[in-house]
């Protein structure tokens, strides 16, 4: 564990407090201290169900502490931001970053109603910040939408904020889901309603959403065993079989199944899982996070686009409005419509070691604010890393 503060203090879990003209901020490592009243608008990523599930799997992974921010008015008191972030060592390094490893979909603060609405409050709330940060040698905040909640994202005010290679991807399709679903492509409607007549005349075929933990748990045995077989296929890298993140989504299931913040959707076959959704919900967002199907003999059905299709019905009929198809820009989430949604990055080095990655990461950044130079950019160094074949 690396000391946030004086010993004493880091001991006790105690939050550690640094004043600053306009605000004042707390750290702790212990997420316990903090979520009992963690609250803020941000996406369902900085909600308490995942949060709680992260730091539980992941707080004693080796060489990442946890570290809680908590800034506040200095005159009301209110809550500013919160921020649920991670001291990572590797090697010699040592970097902050958002509670993350690539099982976050979108990283954000979770805003308080003292949070600033410009630059220049976004600003003295980010100096404030700064300097009560543990050492480290990089702070590296990544996939952070604009706005939350229709309110401006602080840290996307700041001038060292640079877009994202990466993007979200959103539905939002309103009050009239038959409405919503003529306007999709001719083309993409007469498959999906295809594929349901295919899919539904197997034998003991069906779509759930589950409730039961139990049932969920082995969908998504299923689903993980499925995702490896697709991927190692491709000859790709596949890390959610680390026994860490395997324990993260099942304490994810485990703590919020039941509460409907987290959901799991089926299509099936008897007792065979065809294919499965994992995803998160608040209020009227849904948030898709893993999928995977059986593919073989059900390639004929699209389980993949089916089990979207479905779940998006059923949970419309819940009252659910913005379907969110998260980051990845992949064909089968065009077929339905999404808008992308842009995303930032801010990179600041805190100590000489960083001043290289911060570097880079400003070069680019500034890169991407120019597509057309960007791909042929991307397009010229993939030429140079493409393995050369003997003559």
């Amino acid at each position: 564990m690396i000391a946030l503060a004086p010993t004493a203090e880091a001991a006790s879990a105690a939050p550690a407090a640094r004043r600053a003209a306009r605000y004042v901020v707390e750290t702790t490592t212990d997420w316990s201290a903090v979520s009992a009243g963690w609250t803020g608008a941000g996406t369902p990523f900085q909600e308490t169900p995942w949060l709680d599930a992260w730091y539980a799997a992941l707080r004693e992974r080796p060489g990442l502490t946890p570290l809680l921010v908590t800034a506040r008015d200095v005159a009301s008191r209110e809550v500013a931001v919160r921020l649920p972030l991670v001291l990572q060592r590797v090697g010699r390094r040592c970097s902050i970053g958002f509670a993350d490893l690539d099982l976050t979909d979108y990283n954000a603060p979770a805003l308080g109603p003292a949070a600033p609405r410009d630059a220049e409050g976004a600003a003295a709330l980010w100096k404030a910040i700064r300097r009560a940060l543990p050492p480290a040698d990089l702070v590296r905040l990544t996939k952070m939408p604009l706005t939350l909640r229709g309110r401006p994202n602080p840290l996307a005010l700041l001038p060292k904020a640079q877009p994202c290679a990466l993007n979200g991807n959103v539905v939002v399709t309103g009050e009239d889901w038959d409405g919503w679903r003529r306007g999709l492509e001719k083309t993409v409607r007469k498959e999906l309603e295809r594929s349901w007549r295919v899919f539904s005349r197997e034998p003991e075929t069906s779509f759930e959403i589950v409730t039961d933990p139990e049932k969920a748990q082995r969908i998504v045995d299923a689903m993980e065993h499925q995702q490896e077989i697709r991927m190692r296929a491709k000859g790709a890298d596949y890390a959610l079989d680390d026994p860490d993140f395997a324990r993260f989504y099942r304490t994810l299931i485990e703590r919020s199944l039941g509460s409907g913040e987290v959901l799991v959707s089926a299509l099936m076959a008897g007792d065979e899982v065809v294919a499965s959704l994992l995803g998160i919900r608040d209020a009227e967002t849904y948030v898709m996070i893993r999928i995977s199907n059986a593919s073989g003999r059900w390639s004929n059905c699209s389980p993949g686009r089916l089990i979207i299709e479905r779940t998006m019905a059923a949970l419309h009929a819940e009252g659910c409005r913005s379907f969110d198809f998260s980051i990845g820009n992949y064909d089968y989430k065009r077929r339905f419509g999404v808008t992308p949604i842009p995303l930032v990055d801010l990179t600041e080095s805190l100590g000489l070691a960083g001043i290289p990655a911060t570097l880079r990461a400003a070069a680019a950044g500034g890169l991407r604010r120019y597509p057309d130079l960007d791909r042929k950019a991307r397009n010229l160094i993939g030429r140079l890393r493409a393995p050369k074949v003997a003559s």
